[in-house]
């Protein structure tokens, strides 16, 4: 155990932390030169496409005898589950901040919950080589967060590989090596999962005490089921398999597991004839932000969903679904997320991962409504709200925002955050040009395009990072949006009185431009409850049946006209509305 350590990279998106991962790999020889190639860890295709971490990634590495398991994180605040779950695996983190951004909102929350967890702190200084860079200014900044010295501090280049090799030692001599007993009942931590459809589930978990070897007897205590271990292994680069996990170290088990119900990350493995006396304080339980309904496009592939989805939620603990039913869109789930990003990735992970198409309604945060009785409801989904006659009053989450900027773009900000409804708790000077804003703010107001909004403003250089603090009272009313005088459910969202009727305003325009034109007149209303705040009106397609009178008495062409409009009349009695994907997801993007 004494040459085990286990190790995760933490930062702000960005910043460095997988090419900082491709040097040691490189440095401890884990993958020949003709593997290599950058961002190596980042397999995923959306990964490589946006250019970000979106999953943990594992792998063992060995170094001058020892074992170095590192956990590569992701550094958006959607994925902020995948950090806290990797730091729980770990006893030690190297924290990396960019020499040209400086310590941004995700360094500090990320270094926070490392020292919540009582990890063992490298702070590294990358892109020392960029023409940008400002490392002694950078470096005052880490010293003044970790309260360490300046010559504590790695000065790198990850991209060039200046200062990395010094890291290693510093990883084996600084990071103490995991504490465990060898000979207690085993105990692991599953920290990860992925299905496989040729072996089943495959489980990845860190061994807190005791040991697993192949053939054993093992018990999940979560579900309180029991399996034979096929095989057991060290993670690298591809799985290799072993004969025994030992105790402090990370590896995976495949159990011939066939549902992916039966595997809960955060649970804890034990051997069935000595059984642990109870299961690893695990990480805290996920909790979605933002919620939206997802919909199989055909009406009969609705178990087919379910199944990806089962799938789908091994590999992503952060995403948890129910169903739900909808009278526009049929059978279905409501879905939780952490943020607009998150449900983005998702949509797109199904798609290319389980070729499954998915139709997605307007996002919205969860509410609690307190009623004429006493009672207090969790409301997601606009169509679960009760009469207004029974409503005493509703509540939303507010958040507590964190955002640092440079001092040039403190008045934009301030404006943007007080048009979302937001308080200024504080303000604090880091240097003289970077300034840290703490708001109050509800959180419908920001899953939207409060992220966007902040990075154009502040030219990409405000980070923002948040978390909900508390439910407060507001006057909110229910928005529907009637389409040829019929309520799409998909389309109704829960919003603030005093933004309404703009809002409505724009739902109205955008769906005008979004509706195919039929052959007949489409009203597109916005109403809340009987009364109409918006209206715009798709026009129909309209063939010239006057185009073979040539002159005549004017009443043969009234004639004609009045039989046409006989017919549209009855035709927009019983035509049906078609809504296409792509008006859901501009709800997002009202502004631009």
């Amino acid at each position: 155990m004494n040459r085990i350590r286990n190790f995760c990279i933490i930062a702000h998106i960005d910043h460095g932390k997988s090419t900082l991962a491709d040097r040691l790999l490189e440095l401890t020889s884990t993958l020949s030169a003709r593997d290599m190639e950058n961002q190596v860890l980042d397999d995923m295709d959306l990964e490589r496409e946006k250019g970000i971490t979106i999953k943990s990634h594992a792998i063992q590495m060995n170094y001058n005898g020892y074992r170095l398991n590192l956990i590569d994180t992701p550094g958006h605040v959607d994925f902020s589950y995948e950090v806290s779950r990797s730091i729980a695996a770990c006893e030690g983190a190297l924290l990396v901040v960019d020499a040209t951004q400086g310590v941004q909102a995700q360094t500090i929350s990320n270094l926070y919950m490392a020292i919540d967890h009582g990890l063992e702190i490298i702070p590294i200084l990358n892109k020392i080589d960029m023409d940008s860079a400002q490392p002694d200014v950078v470096a005052d900044e880490i010293c003044d967060l970790l309260g360490c010295d300046p010559d504590d501090i790695f000065r790198v280049s990850a991209r060039t590989g200046e200062g990395v090799p010094p890291i290693l030692d510093a990883i084996v001599e600084k990071i103490p090596a995991p504490s465990g007993n060898p000979d207690a009942p085993l105990q692991a931590l599953i920290f990860d999962s992925v299905f496989n459809s040729f072996r089943g589930v495959i489980a990845y978990f860190k061994v807190a005490n005791g040991s697993i070897r192949k053939g054993d007897k093992v018990k999940f205590v979560a579900t309180g089921m029991e399996y034979e271990v096929e095989e057991v292994g060290a993670l690298k680069m591809k799985l290799i398999p072993g004969s025994e996990v030992g105790c402090g170290d990370v590896g995976y088990i495949i159990t011939g597991i066939k549902s992916a119900v039966e595997v809960k990350v955060g649970d804890t493995i034990t051997h069935t004839a000595r059984p642990c006396d109870g299961a690893i304080a695990g990480f805290e339980e996920v909790k979605p932000m933002v919620f939206a309904g997802m919909y199989p496009v055909q009406a009969d592939k609705f178990e087919e969903l379910r199944a990806v989805l089962e799938k789908f939620q091994l590999n992503d603990a952060s995403f948890v679904y129910e169903p739900e039913s909808s009278l526009a869109l049929g059978s279905g789930f409501r879905c939780g997320f952490l943020g607009l990003l998150h449900l983005e990735i998702v949509q797109e992970r199904l798609f290319r991962e389980f070729d499954m198409d998915v139709i997605t309604t307007v996002p919205n945060v969860s509410y609690k409504v307190y009623t004429m009785q006493g009672d207090v409801l969790d409301v997601h989904n606009p169509s679960g709200l009760p009469a207004p006659t029974l409503i005493d009053h509703i509540e939303e989450p507010y958040i507590r925002a964190q955002i640092i900027s440079k001092t040039e773009f403190f008045g934009p900000i301030m404006k943007l955050c007080l048009d979302r409804r937001g308080t200024l708790v504080s303000q604090h000077y880091i240097t003289a040009d970077r300034v840290e804003l703490n708001y109050d703010m509800p959180l419908s107001e920001i899953v939207f395009d409060f992220y966007d909004k902040l990075k154009t403003i502040s030219k990409g250089y405000a980070s923002f990072d948040y978390h909900i603090t508390q439910y407060r009272p507001a006057k909110l009313v229910k928005l529907d949006i009637l389409l040829n005088g019929e309520p799409a459910d998909a389309l109704s969202t829960l919003i603030h009185e005093d933004n309404a009727y703009t809002f409505g305003r724009k739902m109205c325009e955008k769906l005008k431009d979004l509706i195919p034109r039929q052959q007949f007149d489409i009203p597109i209303q916005a109403a809340i409850g009987a009364k109409i705040i918006a209206r715009e009106t798709v026009k129909q397609v309209r063939k010239d049946v006057t185009a073979k009178c040539y002159g005549g008495d004017v009443t043969r062409k009234r004639k004609l006209l009045e039989k046409q409009k006989e017919g549209k009349k009855r035709m927009r009695q019983i035509g049906t509305v078609q809504v296409p994907q792509s008006a859901f997801m501009a709800v997002l993007k009202l502004d631009s």
